[in-house]
């Protein structure tokens, strides 16, 4: 079961024009962040709490087998860089964080096809 996810109206409104684009329209590897947009809770931007994950905050994990910590931006497409931890919202990592909460905890799947479970512990909201 997935957790339940908050996304303000700003982020959502600038999330859906970037997915009607020509070039992102069509494109199947984006379904699930589609989907996560479809179901979650939005909120008017003034209203969003601190501790969730919008476009361009920071979040510090754990992921849970391992006891591994580190942090991650959330970040526009055009903005992602591993190097500097910024995670595309396009990647399948950044549309699974998309609306967390500090305490939630999300199971993922990795690229490698590996489950994992992540823990946000905290939020910096985007600056």
């Amino acid at each position: 079961m997935k957790p339940e996810i908050i996304v303000s109206t700003h982020d959502l409104e600038r999330l859906e024009g970037l997915l009607s684009k020509p070039p992102t329209r069509n494109r199947s590897d984006l379904d699930d962040l589609r989907a996560e947009l479809d179901r979650a809770n939005v909120l008017d931007s003034d209203a969003m709490p601190d501790n969730v994950i919008t476009m361009n905050s920071r979040a510090r994990f754990r992921e849970e087998t391992s006891g591994r910590e580190y942090e991650l931006t959330l970040a526009w497409p055009q903005d992602a860089s591993a190097a500097d931890g910024k995670v595309s919202i396009f990647s399948p990592a950044g549309s699974a964080l998309l609306g967390l909460s500090a305490g939630q905890h999300i199971d993922w799947q990795t690229p490698e096809g590996h489950a994992i479970k992540l823990t946000v512990l905290a939020v910096s909201p985007a600056s």
